[in-house]
């Protein structure tokens, strides 16, 4: 099990646009089973920005990580929290990831 602060400390950085590197996520202590299942090599798209993954150097055709909206719907579930991620008014990973918060707030 772990810790509710933990846990609100993860989804604190949750944005739903992000890419979080295997590394990351184990300085973050995110529990290696979810890296082990969330962990995934993600292409860019390039016919939007939104399709494209940046780092630090630049733009890459592919990057292996672990989607930030992915961790957020994890730890509402760990949380009690149900999200029905089949909502229309979900496709946008950042608007998930804000009422995710949301509903921790008012827990």
């Amino acid at each position: 099990m772990i810790a509710r602060h933990h846990l609100l400390a993860l989804l604190a950085e949750c944005t739903g646009d992000e890419i979080w590197s295997v590394d990351h996520c184990r300085q973050r202590r995110v529990p290696e089973a979810w890296i082990t299942e969330f962990a995934d090599a993600l292409e860019s798209g390039f016919d939007n920005d939104m399709e494209t993954i940046y780092t630090d150097d630049g733009v890459v055709n592919q990057y292996h990580g672990v989607k930030d909206v992915d961790l957020a719907i994890r730890i509402a579930k760990e949380l009690g929290i149900e999200i029905d991620t089949h909502n229309r008014q979900y496709y946008i990973r950042a608007h998930l990831v804000q009422t995710i918060k949301n509903a921790v707030e008012e827990l």
